[in-house]
């Protein structure tokens, strides 16, 4: 395991990994997570499940890339804010509050933060992994 400066840790994968084989530089984006969460973002994105052994699942866009990954349990001690999370932009003309309640509908919570009048609603997953929805008008 490596750390970043500013102690983000990542991983170098070696050749002859299979995982990641057809990635591209970025192989993954994993973060600590539960079968559940994996799921929960599989079903929000669209995008199909590409792992799911051992409570560890990941995830891809149906147009490649870089995959998400959730390494099952035993799961970190959530403290703070998260450092890291997600943006999720709707459509212009998206409604807003359609989504949120799709996402509620999936697992997720919706969080006191954030200015569903300016445009943003704070969400959570079901592990509490905070995440932004963007509505543009």
């Amino acid at each position: 395991m490596l750390a970043d400066p500013e102690g983000n840790e990542f991983c170098v994968i070696g050749p002859g990994n299979s995982f990641l084989s057809d990635c591209g530089f970025v192989g993954a984006l994993a973060g600590d997570g539960s079968q559940q969460v994996g799921y929960f973002w599989s079903e929000a994105l669209g995008w199909p499940l590409v792992w799911d052994q051992d409570q560890e699942t990941a995830i891809r866009s149906p147009q490649g890339g870089p995959k998400l990954t959730w390494g099952g349990p035993p799961l970190r001690a959530r403290t703070g804010t998260s450092r890291l999370h997600f943006d999720l932009a709707l459509p212009v003309r998206g409604d807003l509050q359609a989504e949120v309640a799709r996402l509620i509908s999936l697992g997720a919570t919706r969080l006191e933060t954030g200015s569903g009048e300016l445009g943003w609603v704070g969400m959570a997953d079901p592990d509490g992994n905070q995440f932004r929805v963007f509505g543009f008008a």
